[in-house]
């Protein structure tokens, strides 16, 4: 499970980020994370709530999230098109010359604080 180690670095980096604006508690932290990443929601949520009652400014804050689709572009045919449908072979020509362009990233979108 790779989801605490996420949850770990996410909250060390929005300590970083309170300390650096003098912010004194977080409302809540907005994950953005690709389609294909791997990250479980349902373990991401799981380990925030856990690791987040041990973090005093972030005690009582919530982990919204959000998922970025997975797209794959094919060299061939200069298409793109949806990977968890099609996976690595173009629909459009049936090329195997392809590469996922987005949906493999996790990005910290939003902090909210009071």
């Amino acid at each position: 499970m790779h989801e605490l180690s996420i949850v770990t670095y996410v909250i060390k980096q929005v300590q970083k980020i309170a300390e650096q604006n003098h912010l004194t508690q977080i409302q809540s932290v907005t994950l953005s994370f690709g389609e294909v990443s791997g990250v479980v929601p349902a373990y991401l949520v799981d380990c925030w709530d856990w690791y987040a009652k041990k973090t005093p400014i972030i005690k009582d804050c919530k982990l919204l999230y959000e998922t970025i689709p997975a797209i794959t572009w094919c060299d061939n045919c200069k298409k793109t098109y949806p990977t968890v449908t099609y996976g690595k072979t173009c629909p459009y020509c049936g090329s195997g010359e392809t590469w996922l362009q987005q949906g493999n990233e996790m990005n910290i979108k939003q902090i909210e604080a009071c």
